[in-house]
């Protein structure tokens, strides 16, 4: 099997990621999946894909992360890792997308408005 990458966002973070096989060796940024993701909870998220196919110690993945902060960037990786997934064997779609991995998550964070504080904050208003 040659190398296959995939792409993965959320919010302002972005994964890409090169799937290859192996020993079950998550890395990014250089470092183990454990170290950069100390929660537990993170690095559940990163392997719900590879866990829900039962292939999470079949394929080596190298990932660059780049942007956004802990979470954003961990449901990057799991969306990346999941497109990848297809990419090597696409009849494991269906069986993602009811998870809802295969799903872009839109959401982002609104911007700030002149005259206000914040996105939806107003400032004090004073009748008098």
């Amino acid at each position: 099997m040659e190398v296959v990458n995939a792409l993965g966002r959320r919010k302002r973070a972005i994964a890409r990621i090169y799937v290859s096989e192996g020993t079950g060796k998550i890395t990014i940024n250089k470092r183990d999946l454990t170290q950069y993701f100390p929660s537990s909870i993170l690095q559940y998220v990163v392997k719900q894909p590879l866990n829900k196919l039962g292939v999470a110690e079949k394929y080596d993945i190298k990932v660059n992360l780049c942007g956004g902060g802990f979470t954003g960037q961990s449901q990057a990786v799991r969306l990346a890792i999941s497109r990848a997934l297809v990419k090597i064997n696409p009849e494991d779609k269906s069986a993602l997308r009811a998870e809802g991995f295969m799903t872009r998550d839109p959401r982002s964070v609104e911007r700030k408005k002149a005259g206000q504080p914040k996105a939806r904050k107003r400032f004090q208003f004073s009748k008098r």
